[in-house]
């Protein structure tokens, strides 16, 4: 069933962009801590059995994944870039923290942000 207020080109462009942007804000707000607790956040790692220097390069690795995705996830021509960039941080993430001890709530989040990257990035753009 189509939704009339929907078919309108620039109603649906609009509520596109406000959904990335809305996806996006929990990714966005993470940077600034990830940056600004370097060593704390390579130490929280690495309490998850995870080396030293490795846990550093990860966190590099997640920094660069968080600010590009978004990036690219809110206003790059191509969405799909943007979603497999956040979905390299989210999905690891997720097992590494909050598989092992299971924390329901958290998973459960991150499911539903990890499903709708993969919507993202097999759509057809607007």
């Amino acid at each position: 069933m189509e939704i009339p207020f929907f078919k309108n080109k620039s109603i649906k462009s609009f509520l596109d962009f406000f959904s990335r942007v809305s996806i996006s804000a929990i990714f966005i707000s993470a940077i600034p801590g990830k940056i600004n607790g370097f060593e704390r956040t390579v130490e929280y790692i690495s309490s998850k059995g995870i080396p030293d220097p490795i846990s550093s390069i990860l966190l590099v690795g997640a920094i660069i994944c968080l600010i590009f995705g978004s990036g690219f996830f809110i206003f790059g021509e191509n969405q799909k870039i943007g979603s497999v960039f956040l979905l390299l941080f989210l999905i690891p993430t997720t097992i590494i923290f909050h598989v092992f001890p299971f924390h329901q709530r958290a998973v459960f989040m991150n499911l539903a942000l990890i499903g709708g990257l993969i919507i993202t990035a097999l759509r057809e753009p607007i």
